[in-house]
C-alpha cells in the first residue's frame, strides 16, 4: 500500500482564510474570518500551519485549492498561490470547486451554492453542465447546500478530495478559477490619459 500523501490545502473564495493539512490520514484546519486582506495572510497561514504540524514545503506532495464559486479576487488569490507554489515546489496543485466539496460533504449528487440577490448557483453532476443560475421556491428540496457546512469542513474537503485524485493517478490540470458570472468591475468613467510619443 503506498503511503499516505501530505496535502496542503487552502482557498479565499469567501470572507475568510482557510487552510487545511493533511498528513498521515490526519487532517487539521484553520480558518481565520476577514472580508479583506486574504492575499497578504494567505502565504503566512500556510507557513504557520506547516510549521505547527512540524512539516516544512518540500514534504508536501501536493497542494489543493477551492477554485470558486465564490468572490472573484479572492478566487484569483488562492489560485495563482497554489500556480505559483507548484511551479516552484514542482509538485501538482489539485482544484476543488465549491460544488465538489459540499457533494462530498453531504453525500448527495445535486448540489447548489448561495448566490445574489437570493439566488443560488446549481450544479447536476448527472448532466454534466455548466452551473447555472437559478432561483429557490422555497419549496423542500433535494439539493444540498454548500452554506450548510462551515469553511472549516469545506476546506477539509478539498484536501480529502485532492487525496483521492492523487491516488487515482494520471495528469492533473493545473487549478483554474470557476467563475459562473462575469466580475462586477465596472470600466472607468474618465477618459484614459492621452499618450504622448
Amino acid at each position: 500500500m503506498p503511503p499516505k500523501p501530505t496535502i496542503l490545502a487552502f482557498d479565499t473564495s469567501a470572507a475568510h482564510c482557510a487552510a487545511a493539512l493533511l498528513s498521515n490520514g490526519k487532517i487539521v484546519s484553520r480558518v481565520e474570518e476577514m472580508s479583506r486582506g486574504q492575499g497578504e495572510r494567505l502565504m503566512v497561514l500556510l507557513e504557520e500551519v506547516l510549521a505547527e504540524n512540524g512539516l516544512t514545503w518540500t514534504d508536501l506532495d501536493a497542494l489543493a485549492v477551492g477554485v470558486g464559486p465564490g468572490n472573484f479576487t479572492g478566487i484569483r488569490i488562492s489560485v495563482s498561490a497554489a500556480r505559483g507554489l507548484a511551479l516552484g515546489l514542482g509538485k501538482p496543485a489539485i482544484g476543488v470547486s465549491m460544488f465538489q466539496t459540499t457533494q462530498h460533504l453531504a453525500n448527495w449528487a445535486q448540489t447548489a451554492v448561495p448566490a445574489p440577490k437570493d439566488q443560488v448557483y446549481f450544479f447536476d453532476p448527472d448532466k454534466m453542465t455548466t452551473p447555472i443560475q437559478t432561483t429557490l421556491n422555497g419549496e423542500e428540496s433535494t439539493i444540498a447546500l454548500s452554506s450548510e457546512f462551515d469553511a472549516a469542513a469545506h476546506v477539509r474537503a478539498i484536501a480529502e478530495i485532492a487525496a483521492e485524485q492523487l491516488a487515482r493517478g494520471g495528469d492533473i490540470a493545473r487549478p483554474t478559477p470557476l467563475y459562473v458570472r462575469p466580475a462586477d468591475a465596472a470600466p472607468p468613467r474618465e477618459k484614459p490619459p492621452v499618450i504622448l510619443p
